[in-house]
């Protein structure tokens, strides 16, 4: 048996890769909104918010703002996920696929790999046109490979999320709007100013939402500024948020239903 479900998972993996390949301005249109974020706070607002920074000026914003942009890359990529898994729900393929000899986690399990490869390639682009822009990380080798495990965990547990999302909606529209939420969370957190500057409530709701120990994880790796136990708040919250995804798609999707 897992044999066969390593075998379908890799035929489900391809099938995704397939379509990934051939809608390469939806890539692109979810690849702008991290850059054009990137531009704009950078160039246009950079100079101002900078001076509160060590250093000051853009460029200690652009390497402040970086973690951030790197959060919003994947909020932004797995709104495509979300899209995705809803096409299939909505046009009969996946009852299709139940007729079929097909390992049922597979179907999943093609959207969750084939997603998290996209968003890695993803990363990387926008980290190329952050140093670009400025960005110059001191990061040691170790400190790479902890920075890319981190990105990992937190692609991995917003995939999922972004796959029980996808499930849960009965259109196509709804699933393109269902994960915008996500987007803002780097905006009310640790991405763009520091939590301290913020007003309080706001500061406090910064502070403790996920996405915030993530970035300053991020920031300490590849910056050299204090981490603290962001890390384990990180990976913990990973891995909360990807059980929680991966128990609700797989509870939608094992639900008898048709669409």
């Amino acid at each position: 048996m897992t044999t066969y479900a390593v075998r379908d998972s890799t035929t489900m993996l391809r099938r995704q890769l397939r379509h990934l390949s051939r809608n390469l301005s939806t890539i692109l249109m979810l690849l702008a909104v991290p850059i054009i974020f990137l531009l704009m706070f950078v160039y246009v607002l950079g100079g101002t918010l900078g001076d509160g920074l060590s250093g000051g000026g853009r460029r200690a914003y652009v390497n402040y703002v970086t973690p951030g942009i790197l959060l919003i890359t994947i909020a932004s990529a797995i709104q495509g996920t979300t899209i995705s898994v809803a096409m299939d729900m909505t046009g009969g393929i996946i009852a299709r696929f139940r007729t079929m000899a097909v390992a049922r986690a597979s179907v999943l399990t093609g959207h969750v790999l084939g997603s998290v490869l996209q968003t890695l390639m993803q990363l990387i682009v926008v980290l190329g046109v952050a140093v670009l822009v400025g960005f110059r990380p001191d990061a040691t080798a170790a400190e790479w490979l902890a920075t890319a495990g981190l990105l990992l965990a937190a692609t991995f547990a917003l995939v999922w999320l972004a796959v029980a999302m996808g499930l849960a909606t009965k259109t196509v529209e709804a699933a393109s709007n269902l994960p915008t939420p996500l987007l803002l969370l780097p905006l009310f957190g640790s991405g763009f100013v520091p939590p301290e500057s913020l007003p309080a409530g706001l500061r406090q709701f910064a502070e403790y939402q996920p996405f915030t120990p993530i970035m300053e994880t991020l920031r300490g790796l590849l910056l050299g500024t204090p981490i603290g136990a962001s890390a384990a708040v990180a990976f913990g919250w990973c891995g909360a948020i990807a059980l929680t995804g991966y128990v609700w798609a797989k509870w939608l999707y094992n639900r008898d239903r048709t669409r």
